[in-house]
């Protein structure tokens, strides 16, 4: 492919576009029911395979993309996942495998669902804001209650309201909760303990944290002035897209010993389960980032497969302020989920006339899906300190653990696993096969099936509506057009991503949870 038509495409010759659809299949071998490795040489400089967990139901998704992409000229400016986790396997400094989880699709550089590890003590290795993605440190916490649905369905659509009424939702909402500019800044550097020191959290909720609300790594100072802009008045907030609250209810336990350490004791309990992440501020500091990383590029002489995988040396300036910015933007992040907690705990109070703390409304944990941090892992038997790259994907690290909480340490760490609207979601718990196989990472959602323009020219928005009348789910959502984008033919079987985690043994099924109310901007 000629450079100017990989300029325009998204891709470099890197993409290995030329080949029949046959010859890409050929550097594809299925190696279990549910695993699929990528040979080197299914793109230039691979330096490592890929892998990509899917079961039968699941493959025919990135096998079409691969399909579409091989015999059309163009691809909606995306290359096909699978090529995205070659193209990733040819950067600097990566070990182990390129990995791709079950709900892997199409994404901006890395696919989302791509998990990358980078050797730390490699002078070449590089950190990508693609790998993370615009919305840091997006993820999911959930908060328990001692509540039942016979308790909640006879009030539903109140409480719907009440918690619309309560979280600010939507693409231009402001946060209702006071912050000054000084208040920012002590929120970037400090995360969760900020919220609890402005009473907006309770001290137990760090516990259930991933990394504990704070990445220590952050300097306010690498934020961008318009990347603060843009934050502050939305700390607090859902936004719009894919972020949610609901209110759910356990449906299935599938590991009894593992949902009472969660204080899951019984089908019927109602969760809050809430999925947002660092909002405009984030999208400006990844912004920010792929900018001064084009220079340094030419400057360190690093060439990659495709435009959109800009990364810089992790030791370079260049890297670590994106990593300083990145770790400010994720510690918003946790502040933002756990406002956000705070205000579904005074809507649950106010509706049930009681307290957050008599209705028992603890955080079981709080976990990202789109960061990247340091940690050690086993790489070829021997303990290595790599960053490690999750877009889509969740930690998910194993029994015993030291940086999982303490009433944890024998089940594993909790995972949240949040489903499209009007479908279950589900929490699983982490393995050691996934710390040995997948650097302690698994899925994190349904992923999409369909691109959002698709969904809004196919469904309707009655029809939506109708879908979750009929499961007896009530919904509050700031923009009508969102109903169709976020409907569940949009996604893939949440289920299905579940089961093949389950399967691969990278994470296992604990609680399943189906809503009762939805909440989207």
């Amino acid at each position: 492919m000629a450079a100017s038509a990989a300029a325009s495409s998204g891709a470099s010759s890197g993409s290995g576009r030329g080949r029949s659809y046959e010859e890409e299949l050929g550097y594809i071998t299925q190696v279990s029911d549910h695993e699929y490795h990528i040979r080197k040489g299914f793109v230039p400089n691979m330096r490592v395979p890929g892998r990509f967990f899917v079961n039968h139901s699941l493959r025919s998704l990135l096998f079409d993309e691969i399909k579409q992409h091989t015999t059309s000229k163009g691809f909606g400016g995306f290359l096909p996942a699978v090529k995205q986790l070659a193209n990733v396997a040819a950067l600097p400094g990566i070990v182990g495998a390129s990995i791709g989880m079950p709900d892997i699709h199409s994404g901006y550089g890395f696919a989302i669902g791509n998990v990358a590890a980078f050797d730390m003590d490699d002078p070449a290795a590089v950190v990508s804001p693609g790998g993370v993605g615009f919305d840091i440190n997006c993820g999911v916490r959930l908060l328990r209650t001692n509540l039942f649905e016979s308790d909640v369905r006879p009030v539903q659509e109140e409480l719907a309201q009440r918690l619309f009424d309560h979280i600010p939702v939507g693409v231009g909402s402001k946060g209702i909760l006071p912050t000054t500019e000084a208040g920012l800044e002590a929120a970037l550097e400090m995360g969760l303990d900020w919220s609890v020191r402005e009473g907006y959290a309770w001290a137990e909720d760090k516990e259930h944290c991933e990394e504990y609300g704070r990445l220590l790594s952050a300097d306010p100072a690498k934020v961008s002035k318009r990347a603060k802009k843009r934050g502050l008045p939305q700390l607090g907030t859902l936004g719009a897209g894919n972020h949610y609250a609901e209110i759910q209810v356990v449906d299935e336990i599938f590991d009894k010993t593992a949902a009472s350490r969660m204080g899951l004791e019984a089908e019927g309990q109602i969760c809050v389960m809430i999925h947002s992440g660092s909002r405009g501020l984030g999208h400006q500091v990844a912004t920010d980032a792929l900018s001064s990383m084009e220079g340094s590029m030419a400057r360190d002489g690093i060439a990659t497969n495709d435009r959109q995988l800009a990364c810089a040396r992790i030791g370079s300036p260049e890297g670590r302020d994106y990593l300083a910015s990145m770790a400010a933007a994720a510690n918003y992040a946790f502040v933002n989920r756990a406002s956000m907690a705070f205000l579904a705990r005074q809507a649950f109070a106010k509706q049930f006339g009681s307290t957050p703390d008599d209705l028992d409304m603890a955080t079981i944990y709080d976990v990202s899906h789109n960061i990247a941090k340091v940690e050690e892992h086993l790489v070829d038997g021997r303990p290595r300190r790599l960053l490690v790259h999750r877009k889509g994907a969740t930690r998910a690290f194993g029994p015993h653990h030291p940086l999982i909480p303490v009433d944890y340490q024998l089940i594993g760490q909790p995972i949240l696993i949040g489903g499209s609207m009007g479908t279950c979601s589900y929490v699983l718990t982490g393995t050691d096969k996934g710390m040995a196989e997948t650097f302690g990472s698994t899925c994190h959602g349904a992923g999409r099936a369909a691109s959002r323009a698709k969904s809004r020219r196919v469904l309707s928005y009655e029809g939506v509506l109708d879908s979750l009348s009929r499961k007896n789910i009530s919904i509050r959502v700031a923009s009508p057009k969102l109903v169709m984008e976020e409907a569940p033919e949009s996604y893939k079987d949440v289920s299905a991503v579940v089961d093949t985690c389950h399967a691969a043994g990278i994470s296992n099924k604990a609680v399943k949870l189906r809503p009762v109310a939805v909440v989207k901007g």
